[in-house]
């Protein structure tokens, strides 16, 4: 289930050992028959792109897309909880379930950042695996929806990342919620402001959409997500 790693580290801060190795990247990718070739064949140009454009450049678009501002923000209960007192609970329900798989983390690494839960997931079963993704797909989607809606090559790597899922994506909802969704900051203090904000969001709950999956708790009502994330208080 290497798939799943191999994904969330392509969401990682750009180093060049990825870049070198994309040839058995692709090769476990195509190997494992997670991914159709349509999906295979949009990170290989996703590496290509990278590759070309050299790795300072890569580093910094990198920076530029996922550290300023929330809107793609790589910690998923920063968009689900904001900086409510849920979110502390469940990133301890998140790193008690990496534990079931061996999988221990630092002190310093928050639980929720989107490469490393993808690596627990290639612990798990396939069924498991996808069955647990569909918990928080939506908004992972809602995530690639803005990434392609600023024209960022990190949007193919998400839309792969949805196809892996158990759980269908609603995009009438994730329309909606774009439609909604204010703009980033574009100066220092417009960003001050808005990571100044007690509460990330606001919104109505709506239904449960988790899979019957009970191996995990840390993401109740993703659909809930759906109304809180579209970038701050308005």
């Amino acid at each position: 289930m290497k798939t799943f790693k191999l994904l969330g580290l392509l969401l990682t801060y750009p180093e060049g050992t990825v870049y070198s190795a994309s040839d058995e990247l692709l090769q476990t990718l195509r190997s494992e028959t997670l991914l159709s070739e349509k999906f295979i064949k949009k990170v290989e140009i996703f590496l290509t792109a990278q590759k070309k454009r050299g790795l300072m450049v890569a580093q910094e678009d990198y920076v530029e897309t996922f550290d300023h501002g929330r809107a793609h923000c790589l910690h998923l209960f920063e968009h689900i909880h904001g900086e409510s007192r849920d979110r502390g609970q469940a990133m301890v329900d998140l790193s008690e379930t990496y534990v079931t798989k061996g999988l221990h983390i630092d002190s310093g690494e928050l639980p929720d950042y989107l490469p490393l839960f993808m690596e627990y997931l290639s612990r798990c079963d396939p069924q498991d695996a996808t069955e647990l993704l569909g918990e928080a797909i939506n908004v992972i989607a809602l995530i690639g929806a803005k990434l392609k809606k600023s024209k960022s090559p990190y949007a193919d790597i998400f839309a792969c990342i949805e196809v892996l899922s158990a759980a269908k994506v609603d995009t009438e909802k994730i329309k909606t919620v774009l439609k909604e969704t204010r703009k980033d900051p574009e100066t220092l203090e417009e960003l001050d402001e808005q990571w100044e904000e007690a509460e990330a969001f606001t919104g109505d709950p709506l239904a449960d959409v988790a899979t019957d999956c009970n191996t995990c708790s840390a993401f109740p009502n993703t659909m809930e997500a759906l109304n809180k994330i579209a970038g701050g208080k308005k």
